[in-house]
Order: C-alpha cells, then structure tokens, then sequence
C-alpha cells in the first residue's frame, strides 16, 4: 500500500502540480482509504518527498548503465539525452504533454514553501549531477574536453538542459530536446577540443 501511494503520487504531482494534487486524489488513485495514507505518513509533503525518492531509486539502475565507466565519456551524454527525449516522446503519446523534468517541476513550485520537498529535490538532483561530474572527470582525463573543474562544467551543462527541459514543457514540444545532446556537446567544449587534436 505504500508503493501504491508513492506510486499513484508520483503520477498525479507529475502530470499536473503539486499544489492541484489532494490527498483524497491520491488515494483515490491508490486504492487506499484515508486512515492508510495518515498510517504511512503525516501529510503530502512527507509524501511527495518520498515518492520522489522512490521514483529515483527504481531510476537509479538505468543512470547506472547508462554512465557506467565502461562507456565512454561522451558517449555517456549521448545516451542520456537520447534515452531522457524518446521517455519523454513516449509519455507524450500517451498524455498529450510533455511532462519535464518531476524535480525540477515540483522543485521551483513549492521549494520556497516546504523545506521537506525542498531538502528532497535538492539531495536528488546533487545525485544525478554526479553522474555528469564523473563522466565529465573523465573525458577531461582522456583529453576530449578541457574541463580542470569538471563540477562547475557538469553544473553548467545540468543548467542549461534543465532549461531546455522547461521550455520543452511550457511549449508541450518534444522536438527541443531531440538535437540537445549536440548542444551538450558544445557545452562541453567538444568540437573544439577535437579540433585542436586533429
């Protein structure tokens, strides 16, 4: 019954907002009376922040994968970008939305209001930064990129692709994030650096 409610909060704070979402919708989602919600947790902020978490440990073995040091460094992004755009192309066929990003979502829409959430979103998203971090220390290591501060560099590069992200949600249009990892790789100062080595 717990995996349902994260489950079924998960669902309805993603597709539409934090604030539209009631604690009645959710168990009505979940299959759950009043009483099992108030047994698991003391209110949708405790909720939301573990729904949120549980979201990301069942995504967890796919970052894995995806930036597993035996791929290399740029091929990483590659992978990532492409993998994130056909999800998100794949949840818009069944919705009609593009959905974004769920942390950065609920993130900028309650993060001035609930610490909860907040500490959540925050811890979270450090997370998936590291995988840039990683991937970035190492194609800097190989001499793909120039990058002695490869966190600044994954930080910037998580920034503008959260951005991108957002405008592809406001604009309900998948195909902003189609060509992204050919920015990325401008970010990252790819090109340059392979011209300079050839």
């Amino acid at each position: 019954m717990k995996e349902r409610l994260t489950d079924a909060a998960m669902d309805l704070i993603w597709h539409n907002s934090y604030g539209a979402t009631s604690v009645d919708a959710i168990c009505e989602r979940a299959g759950a009376k009043k009483g099992s919600f108030y047994y698991f947790f003391k209110s949708k902020s405790e909720l939301a922040a573990a729904a949120l978490e549980a979201d990301w440990n069942k995504k967890r073995a796919e970052m894995d994968s995806i930036f597993s040091p035996t791929v290399p460094p740029l091929e990483r992004f590659e992978r990532y970008f492409d993998f994130v755009h056909d999800r998100l192309a794949e949840l818009h066929k069944k919705c009609g939305s593009i959905l974004g990003c769920p942390l950065l979502s609920v993130g900028s829409e309650v993060s001035t209001q609930d610490q909860v959430v907040r500490n959540t979103v925050d811890r979270i998203l450090d997370r998936k930064i590291s995988y840039f971090v990683s991937a970035i220390r190492d194609a800097h290591a190989q001499g793909l990129i120039n990058a002695p501060d490869p966190e600044a560099k994954a930080r910037a590069l998580f920034a503008c692709y959260q951005g991108t992200l957002t405008q592809a949600r406001i604009q309900n249009d998948v195909e902003l994030l189609r060509d992204f990892k050919h920015v990325a790789m401008d970010v990252l100062g790819a090109k340059h650096a392979h011209a300079v080595a050839s």
